[in-house]
């Protein structure tokens, strides 16, 4: 499928991030999504991370939190919780053989006792694994139906939770591909397979991979074409899968305890942040800038917008650090917490919100420089942090969020839930013009389940969490409010007990 500007030398993408959701996709996420695409009329959907809500409780049997692991082995203890309030029933073979042994064991000690059954024979890993397939692919044929039936392509890329319902990327790259308008193209994984493609590409006289465009799932070029139909790239699309954790899982053995007993706060940055793009991913994003260049015969790099989940640190470039007590300040997270931060009015554009803090690795591996290096970049847009939605210029080009436009996870009010829109001029691809299709612009106020959302909102998990709520000036002044009439009724109970 080929992607090119109209005949009025526009192209329109929509940035759709976390929407972080099992089986069962939220209404309202669907209804937002299908007014944003009737409202945008888009040439193109990307979705930068996080479809998959990987810890939902319908995944509990295959659960991952590392890759690497046993599915279903170490499940964090708020997705047992939200099993038992939902109704699933773990079936995970070991859980089974451990109820069986203990069954076997009383047995032992009272022959005429009898025997131990269990309602049905424990399910094998592949009949919960094909289980959670069919979970994955209803989830994306839910939140994919709006953009399927009004024939918009569309590209995806992968957050830090998607892998975790137990699915690894790489197959659900697969089943994106299923669905019409997918423009994720077929990448090869395994070394066996890599060698066989060079080999294919060797015999064809290139000595290189058939699809210099694509580096891994979730990281590859999509080039859009001139209007006149010349077939020159007057601009690039760039996806790129910024990774999930960082570390090893064998090296957080030591951390399961500490993982048991505060599994929401862990899960969200781990006990090692949050991954990077690998160093594949980060050579790719110049040399994939060679390889336009010469498709367009003169070898310079083409205008060109980057996509990916995880932000890297120089997004806090984009804030400016103040004293711990300044209204709506937000603390920094790890590497930058102790520091208080607020939007950069003179790097910011107009409309920017900072609602938490960015979630970035604790490691820069380059990834900014190395877009500068290579040129033609002038923009790299993310996810991941859900409250977020500014747009700052930094080191040359524009850093911006988008915020979540999902209704089963944590993120702003919902009326500031959202899908970003993107145009795109031609004459000029660096000069577009962005802006925020929110809830509140499109469909109302409040949603469905605004109790949900506003525990959403305002949900604490940590004393860096409580302490950026209380900058926050409508809640102190509520708090200050109950406070004084607080003690106000215990000044007038006292008054009574001494008048006695």
């Amino acid at each position: 499928m080929t992607l090119r500007f109209r005949d009025d030398g526009t192209f329109r993408v929509l940035q759709m991030a976390d929407i972080q959701d099992g089986p069962d996709v939220n209404k309202d996420t669907i209804r937002l999504i299908e007014a944003a695409v009737r409202a945008a009329d888009p040439d193109l959907v990307v979705f930068t991370g996080d479809q998959i809500r990987g810890y939902d409780p319908a995944y509990i049997n295959t659960f991952l939190r590392r890759r690497g692991e046993e599915p279903g082995a170490q499940v964090r203890l708020i997705t047992e919780i939200e099993a038992r309030l939902y109704g699933f029933k773990r079936r995970n073979p070991k859980v089974a053989e451990l109820a069986d042994r203990v069954a076997d064991r009383l047995e032992e000690r009272d022959r005429n006792a009898p025997a131990v059954l269990t309602d049905d024979e424990p399910p094998t890993m592949d009949e919960l694994m094909n289980e959670t397939r069919n979970k994955v692919r209803r989830t994306f044929a839910a939140f994919l139906a709006p953009i399927v039936d009004a024939g918009v392509p569309f590209a995806a890329t992968y957050g830090n939770h998607d892998f975790q319902c137990g699915i690894l990327i790489d197959e659900q790259d697969d089943m994106y591909r299923e669905f019409p308008g997918c423009l994720n193209p077929p990448t090869v994984t395994s070394k066996a397979a890599d060698e066989t493609r060079y080999a294919i590409a060797a015999e064809d006289g290139d000595g290189r991979p058939d699809d210099p465009l694509a580096c891994a799932p979730g990281t590859f070029a999509l080039p859009i074409e001139s209007a006149d139909g010349s077939g020159r790239i007057a601009m690039a699309v760039m996806m790129v899968n910024s990774g999930d954790y960082a570390g090893k899982p064998e090296e957080n053995d030591a951390e399961y305890p500490a993982y048991i007993a505060n599994s929401r706060g862990l899960d969200l940055a781990d006990s090692d942040g949050y991954g990077t793009p690998s160093p594949e991913a980060i050579a790719w994003l110049g040399g994939v800038q060679h390889e336009l260049g010469a498709r367009n015969g003169d070898g310079q790099p083409v205008p060109a917008i980057a996509f990916q989940h995880i932000p890297p640190q120089e997004f806090y470039d984009c804030l400016t650090e103040v004293p711990a007590w300044t209204p709506n300040a937000v603390e920094g997270a790890r590497t930058h917490a102790g520091h208080c931060y607020v939007l950069n009015d003179a790097v910011c554009r107009p409309g920017s919100r900072l609602g938490e803090a960015i979630g970035c690795a604790d490691e820069n591996v380059g990834q900014v420089e190395a877009m500068r290096q290579a040129g033609g970049y002038f923009a790299l847009f993310c996810g991941h942090d859900h409250k977020n939605a500014f747009v700052g210029h930094v080191h040359g080009m524009d850093l911006g969020y988008a915020p979540t436009c999902g209704f089963e996870c944590y993120g702003p009010k919902s009326r500031l839930r959202g899908v970003r829109l993107f145009e795109f001029h031609e004459s000029d691809p660096a000069a577009y013009e962005t802006r925020m299709l929110t809830w509140g612009d499109l469909i109302g106020r409040y949603s469905r389940n605004e109790l949900r959302v506003f525990f959403e909102d305002h949900c604490i998990t940590d004393a860096i969490g409580l302490r950026n709520e209380l900058r926050r000036p409508s809640v102190f002044t509520t708090l200050v409010g109950l406070g004084a009439a607080a003690l106000v009724g215990v000044a007038a109970m006292i008054t009574r007990l001494f008048k006695r």
